[in-house]
């Protein structure tokens, strides 16, 4: 042995007193943590992942968890995390995985940002006696209505209006595929996407029929592999979305690892059970912007019409010309997936190195659009990092429509973003296919939860319209005059277009 062993992450402790050794947190952890050692429970910390859940089932919290208790010498270059990659590296000379977004300590921009809000000469307005509008859909707008009126006084609508999704709040719920997360947790937010009158993505893992109920609220997506797609699949959803690129890997596809397509998952992804779900980076049947269109419109045909199409990229730094293609093109919404979007799986060096911030990309996009006349062509959804109500407030005033929120509805449902989803281990029953750990989450209760979660985000949101004086959401898309930076640099204001707090 070379190397030698690790320093744990993580130091688990029992207090002896507290502890009545009834076997809970051997239980639970599905990580093999705990272990009974005749009257003794004995503690293995370098399994622990930090999920928390011995924690939340102990009945007399005498469970307690300290992160590194033994650290490296410290350096500025060579930090913890550098040192382990090479020696896990070194070890097995492979890629490195992880789960969720990016865990750097980049800045975060909307945190450097602010909402303006009204006082005398213009009036904040109160939304518990003045109606909000939070209302919005999605699609695209016609940039003038031509009307005729009829001999009896009617009018009529001459210009077509194509299909939108009416969304009663900008909070929707973004693509976790069945398979990455379990049957569970994807009923647990259909339904809440329905309590709540919004939509929420299948992800590229098809459609399970457990999830038919409620799919007049999904959106069902077409990625690389194209796993589950067919006519009754895309018939199914009340929208379609073509994923390019996802935030928390830009330029590469997905990986699901055999170990969790079982029996269900295979049959909904319509591949071997146990085999790997490997998407390939590239659609390859799409290499311009014009086998692009020609994607939507082939969606289009097959489902006459009817249905919005969105088209999903990651941020990357010419983002905004590819939302210009794509507003040009017959899709609805482009949706753009910033750096910090979470994921199941994905290398790390890409989760953590690669994309750029929402904030920077939406704000560019929008712009674009704006610039050459067409941001009425098509709607513009943002993703990637959004944690509160302040977030989709200050994404919607730099220029989208609506949000995508993915993390936060796994956290409403207990995940503690341990990271370690690709192991398929989660103990709170969310991103695993293991029977015994998948029924440890109640759709019933977690479903309520979600919806809380969007129903709370909804009204902050409609109290910060309020305190701007803005009655109405679309009144705040793209309206940078409700925004200031505080402690960002000139070359990133402009990007923004945001002015410096007190100009």
């Amino acid at each position: 042995m070379t190397i030698g062993s690790l320093p744990p992450r993580y130091r688990i402790s029992i207090d002896p007193v507290r502890c009545m050794e009834c076997e809970r947190c051997i239980e639970n952890c599905s990580y093999g943590v705990f272990r009974r050692d005749g009257e003794r429970i004995l503690v293995n910390s370098r399994n622990c992942t930090a999920c928390h859940r011995c924690i939340a089932c102990c009945p007399r919290d005498a469970i307690s968890l300290e992160e590194q208790p033994c650290d490296y010498r410290s350096h500025p270059l060579w930090t913890r995390e550098a040192r382990e990659a090479i020696y896990n590296q070194a070890r097995t000379g492979k890629i490195i995985l992880a789960g969720m977004g990016n865990a750097l300590d980049y800045p975060i921009i909307f945190d450097r940002l602010v909402l303006d809000a009204c006082q005398v000469t213009n009036p904040s307005l109160d939304p518990l006696r003045e109606p909000i509008e939070l209302r919005t859909h999605i699609g695209k707008k016609p940039a003038k209505l031509d009307l005729r009126r009829r001999e009896n006084g009617d009018v009529e609508l001459l210009t077509p209006i194509a299909p939108n999704l009416r969304v009663e709040t900008p909070i929707m719920i973004g693509h976790m595929s069945y398979g990455a997360i379990s049957l569970n947790a994807q009923v647990a937010m259909a339904r809440a996407a329905k309590e709540a009158g919004t939509f929420m993505g299948t992800g590229e893992g098809g459609l399970h029929s457990a999830i038919y109920p409620y799919q007049d609220r999904m959106i069902v997506q077409v990625a690389s592999g194209r796993f589950g797609v067919n006519i009754d699949y895309l018939e199914r959803g009340a929208a379609i979305e073509i994923k390019i690129g996802q935030g928390a890997k830009p330029g590469i596809g997905g990986h699901l690892p055999g170990e969790k397509v079982c029996e269900e998952v295979s049959r909904t992804r319509m591949i071997p059970q146990g085999s790997d779900a490997i998407s390939p980076a590239p659609h390859h049947d799409i290499y311009s912007i014009e086998d692009l269109a020609q994607l939507v419109r082939a969606l289009k045909e097959a489902t006459e019409w009817k249905k919005p199409v969105f088209v999903k990229i990651a941020a990357v730094h010419n983002a905004s010309a590819i939302a210009a293609g794509i507003a040009r093109s017959p899709a609805d919404a482009v949706v753009i997936d910033g750096f910090r979007g979470g994921t199941g799986a994905a290398p790390r060096v890409f989760r953590d190195h690669v994309g750029i911030p929402i904030e920077a990309a939406v704000a560019s996009v929008d712009a674009k659009l704006r610039d050459q006349g067409i941001r009425n062509e098509i709607s513009v959804i943002a993703s990637g990092g959004i944690r509160g109500s302040a977030d989709v407030a200050k994404a919607i005033a730099l220029g989208a429509d609506a949000v995508y929120i993915g993390t936060a509805a796994l956290v409403a449902m207990g995940c503690r973003v341990c990271g370690n989803c690709y192991r398929g281990l989660c103990p709170w029953g969310i991103a695993t296919q293991r029977p015994d750990l998948v029924e440890r989450l109640n759709p019933d209760v977690a479903s309520e939860q979600v919806a809380n979660l969007i129903h709370a985000w909804t009204l902050e949101l409609a109290e910060l319209l309020g305190a701007a004086g803005i009655n109405s959401i679309e009144s705040l898309r793209g309206n940078r005059d409700r925004l200031r930076g505080y402690m960002l640099d000139e070359s990133l204001m402009q990007v923004l277009d945001v002015r410096q707090v007190g100009a």
